[in-house]
């Protein structure tokens, strides 16, 4: 009964979910595009094998370890991955090319979502983190599919929405076959939402399984080599609201280091554009990666304006900020710019991530600041004691080193699940 009246709400609210979509796409065309896909039709699905859902551009990422050990260990098996955003799906195929099948998810309305499992036929159902639909959950258990959510993370505050209408999820999260949980905390919040206790294992989080590619590492010395020997600090995955105060930030640190140069990357493509109106309007000197120019010793910011070089930027700076943090959206990966030994700042906002920042914090690794001001310090503190952020850059790296295997229990988790 609770998911039925769902369903019927979400009937209700289509009009206003496809004049979202027709918003976004004004910003965003490719938002106008494959609406067929959204209701279940066409689509490169690949039936009969391994289906994975990725909802955006992060989990794509986060997926990729994972995928490529998928391909090896069971060839014989297809992958298809869904997603629920046009930045997801060029990710997707710029990770894969055409070694998997790739579609949007349908929207979460019984017969959409009975249709898509009823065409691809997967052997088994992968959702990355916690993209969980309740209809999508229902017709994949109806039609014997086992449901597995992988490298799945719940912070209190998700956890707290998530409580509000357990009337319709705590079905949901019960019929969920295994759940690869990455710390002690959030399996507590799975377990009180309705996972089994016996159908859950904390497994880490296979984002610590992170190889940095050594071609993003190349391009990156080619790059930062054609900048001589300036100081480079990178603001990475920036919100709307923050980039404001990483350039008022810039500004301060020019004035300690005058030579420095930022490295700015918004996290939404469609914000490229205004973000680099932002550093013409704050009068500093800008290049555009998408340009293909070499930034001058007079440009005072290079924005990082392309889809899927976001690990080849890391590897440029000395120091990063993690975007998503100085505004109230939890935060993005801390693990990126760890891996790479590169010393991190974040802001206050970092719940996506908590456990995975306080790790780092404790290690030395992290530093928190709380707006443009404690920014520049600390970006300026950094640049100027190499030392300690190599040291800081060293700490980061070990407990990246320390964690890894949850990749080697997920993937053990998911053969249980084939058998």
């Amino acid at each position: 009964m609770s998911r039925t009246l769902y369903s019927l709400i979400f009937i209700l609210c289509m009009p206003l979910v496809l004049l979202r979509l027709l918003y976004r796409a004004r910003k965003a065309p490719a938002y106008a595009r494959r609406w067929h896909e959204r209701f279940a039709f066409g689509g490169d699905l690949r039936p009969g094998g391994i289906w994975i859902h990725a909802v955006s551009v992060g989990e794509a990422i986060a997926s990729a370890p994972l995928v490529r050990q998928l391909m090896q260990r069971y060839p014989e098996l297809p992958i298809t991955i869904s997603c629920m955003t046009p930045t997801g799906s060029e990710q997707i195929r710029k990770l894969f090319d055409d070694k998997v099948g790739h579609a949007y998810l349908p929207y979460d309305l019984p017969g959409l979502q009975r249709r898509f499992v009823s065409r691809l036929q997967p052997r088994i159902g992968i959702i990355m983190e916690t993209e969980l639909w309740p209809n999508l959950v229902h017709e994949a258990k109806a039609a014997g599919v086992p449901m597995v959510l992988a490298n799945a993370r719940l912070s209190e505050r998700s956890a707290r929405g998530y409580r509000r209408i357990s009337w319709l999820v705590e079905p949901m999260f019960a019929a969920l076959d295994w759940v690869a949980v990455q710390t002690q905390a959030e399996a507590l919040r799975f377990k009180r939402l309705g996972v089994k206790e016996d159908s859950m294992l904390i497994t880490g989080s296979i984002k610590f399984d992170l190889q940095p590619d050594p071609l993003a590492r190349e391009q990156a010395v080619q790059l930062r080599s054609s900048w001589g020997e300036r100081p480079v600090w990178i603001a990475a995955s920036t919100h709307a609201g923050e980039d404001e105060q990483v350039l008022a930030a810039h500004k301060q640190v020019l004035v300690s280091v005058p030579e420095a140069l930022l490295i700015l990357v918004p996290r939404h493509p469609e914000r490229f554009n205004s973000a680099a109106e932002l550093v013409e309007a704050a009068g500093m000197p800008v290049v555009r990666r998408s340009s293909g120019a070499i930034a001058a010793h007079t440009d005072q910011v290079f924005l990082g304006d392309s889809m899927g070089e976001l690990m080849m930027l890391y590897s440029c700076a000395d120091v990063a900020f993690v975007g998503g943090s100085l505004v109230a959206n939890g935060g993005h990966n801390y693990l990126e710019p760890a891996a790479l030994g590169l010393p991190i700042i974040s802001g206050p906002h970092r719940y996506n991530f908590a456990e995975i920042s306080e790790l780092l914090e404790g290690a030395g690794a992290l530093r928190q600041v709380r707006d443009a001001k404690t920014l520049a310090a600390a970006v300026v503190k950094w640049l100027e004691q190499p030392v300690e952020a190599r040291r800081a850059g060293t700490a980061g790296q070990t407990v990246v080193q320390n964690n890894q295997g949850a990749l080697e229990r997920l993937l053990h988790g998911i053969a249980q699940q084939l058998k």
